[in-house]
């Protein structure tokens, strides 16, 4: 089980690990095994996590999200399968985090007097410039 929040956590049974060759550097090694992991997760299936949750992480990661709902993360960074397995859950961890605490209201405020002050001097400077650009007319 991955524990994310006290109310959120995914089942082992929830994730769906696949395996294939790694490119990149690594020589014969990489030609030879399966190192890549790559991770399906379907997000509104899995009971551990609230509503609220799933749909900001819908929200938030929709481009890596496939239209049937399901989550895909790789991860070929390293030559160990076991090793590239840990660091893709701690992905999906930090991801999960990430979204776990609603994000703060905006509360609407009013433009101070120095703000509008340097606001004005900076529209007078920019007409200033804009006039010395004329036709001067003799």
């Amino acid at each position: 089980m991955i524990d994310v929040a006290p109310n959120i956590h995914v089942e082992e049974s929830e994730l769906e690990f696949s395996f294939a060759r790694s490119g990149g550097p690594g020589g014969q090694h990489v030609n030879k095994t399966s190192s890549k992991v790559v991770l399906h997760w379907t997000v509104v299936e899995s009971p551990g996590v609230p509503d609220a949750v799933k749909q900001r992480f819908l929200q938030q990661y929709r481009t890596r999200i496939t239209e049937a709902g399901v989550l895909v993360l790789d991860c070929d960074e390293t030559r160990s399968q076991h090793r590239n397995r840990e660091l893709v859950v701690e992905r999906l961890k930090g991801m999960l985090e990430a979204v776990a605490k609603p994000p703060k209201k905006r509360v609407p405020t009013r433009p101070g007097k120095g703000v509008k002050k340097r606001r004005r001097q900076a529209r007078e400077k920019h007409a200033q410039k804009k006039q010395l650009r004329k036709k001067v007319d003799y």
